[in-house]
């Protein structure tokens, strides 16, 4: 199944402070990190890097120094992260029936995670990364009252890469768009129009950096992984 990859890493930071993606996490920027699996894969045949406007040279300048083993294009983004993820759709090649979208801000993802998602779109219209919760889930109310304690076996907490079928994934983004819905990441998107869903169990590592703390705890796993260690 010829895949792209849409990396949207065009976010403002705002619970960060800055536009994290561009800082070093040890001796490269965040963003590469992100891109190196992604490189590997011999599942993916094209990457769009979605960045923001202003960023767009930049980054073009520092991806011609690397060794690439496969076509990388970088693109604007847009105001929210499903308007920047239709701006890579858009770079796509025809050729290319599966799109495989990664949070730019999660650097640790695996080859293995990649490439399972991929694989299960034989059995659904798209595969996310997911999470099951070990703690106990509970429903509170604005008065921070709790309502009911919820079956943990049934939730999971979603994390990227979301793999999709192409045409259907565009087909549900332009609905968004004319509802003027936003949400949180495309597999809601194709939930809400019927398509099937299916989950590739996910792992703590796959982190995406949100806080200043989480920038910490990943400069530890970076160091823990540069001496030998497993994370």
């Amino acid at each position: 199944m010829p895949t792209a990859a849409i990396i949207p890493a065009a976010g403002r930071g705002v619970r960060f402070g800055e536009t994290k993606q561009f800082n070093l996490l040890g001796k490269a920027p965040l963003f590469i990190h992100t891109l190196t699996p992604f490189l590997q894969s011999k599942e993916i045949e094209e990457i769009i890097l979605v960045v923001p406007q202003n960023n767009v040279n930049n980054i073009k300048n520092t991806l011609s120094s690397l060794h690439k083993n496969k076509n990388v294009t970088v693109t604007s983004g847009g105001p929210q992260r499903q308007a920047s993820v239709y701006e890579g759709l858009k770079k796509v090649s025809q050729s290319c029936n599966i799109v495989c979208i990664h949070d730019g801000a999660r650097p640790f993802v695996s080859i293995e995670l990649i490439e399972s998602t991929i694989k299960g779109c034989l059995d659904f219209d798209g595969v996310i990364v997911a999470e099951n919760v070990t703690d106990t889930v509970k429903l509170v109310t604005h008065g921070r009252r709790v309502q009911k304690t919820l079956d943990r076996n049934k939730i999971w907490l979603a994390q990227t890469p979301q793999t999709f079928n192409k045409k259907e994934l565009t087909k549900a983004l332009l609905l968004a768009q004319r509802k003027n819905t936003i949400v949180t990441d495309e597999a809601m998107i194709m939930e809400e129009m019927g398509y099937s869903i299916g989950i590739v169990e996910g792992n703590n590592r796959n982190i995406k950096i949100t806080t200043k703390e989480d920038w910490i705890y990943a400069e530890s796993i970076m160091s823990l992984t540069s001496s030998g260690k497993n994370p």
